[in-house]
C-alpha cells in the first residue's frame, strides 16, 4: 500500500466527504466501491474529476474517499472540494487553476426549512377574500 499523503475535507448540503490521497495510477474509491458505480450516473462522475481535470492529473493520484449523508448530488459536490482542497494541500502550485474554476469555493446553499402555517418552505395556502 502506498504511503499517504494528503488529505482534505469536503462538505455540501448535509453530506460530509473524508478525502485520502496516495500517489498512484488514478484509481477513485468511495466508501470501498469504484466511484462510477458508487455515483451511478456519468454527469456526478465528470464532477469528481473536475478538479484533476483542471490540472491534467487524472493518472497520477489514487484517492480513498469516505462519504456520509444527503443524497448522491451533494456527496458529488462534497467529494469535488475534497479532492480539490487535497490536490492544493499537496502542491500549492495549483490554487490558481483550482481556484479559477471554482473548485475551493464552498456552496453553503442547504435546505430551507419549512414554516408553520405554510405546505413549504415558501409557498403559501391558496388564498381566499371569503
Amino acid at each position: 500500500m502506498p504511503s499517504l499523503i494528503k488529505n482534505g475535507t469536503g462538505r455540501r448540503k448535509s453530506s460530509v466527504a473524508r478525502v485520502y490521497l496516495t500517489s498512484g495510477k488514478g484509481k477513485i474509491t468511495i466508501n470501498g466501491r469504484d466511484f462510477r458505480k458508487y455515483l451511478c450516473r456519468d454527469n456526478l462522475a465528470n464532477v469528481v474529476l473536475e478538479p484533476l481535470e483542471a490540472i491534467d492529473k487524472v493518472k497520477d493520484y489514487d484517492f480513498n474517499i469516505n462519504v456520509r449523508g444527503g443524497g448522491l448530488s451533494g456527496q458529488a459536490g462534497a467529494i469535488r472540494l475534497g479532492i480539490a482542497r487535497a490536490l492544493l494541500e499537496e502542491n500549492v502550485d495549483n490554487r490558481s487553476l483550482l481556484k479559477a474554476g471554482g473548485y475551493l469555493k464552498r456552496d453553503s446553499r442547504k435546505v430551507e426549512r419549512k414554516k408553520y402555517g405554510q405546505p413549504g418552505a415558501r409557498k403559501r395556502f391558496q388564498f381566499s377574500k371569503r
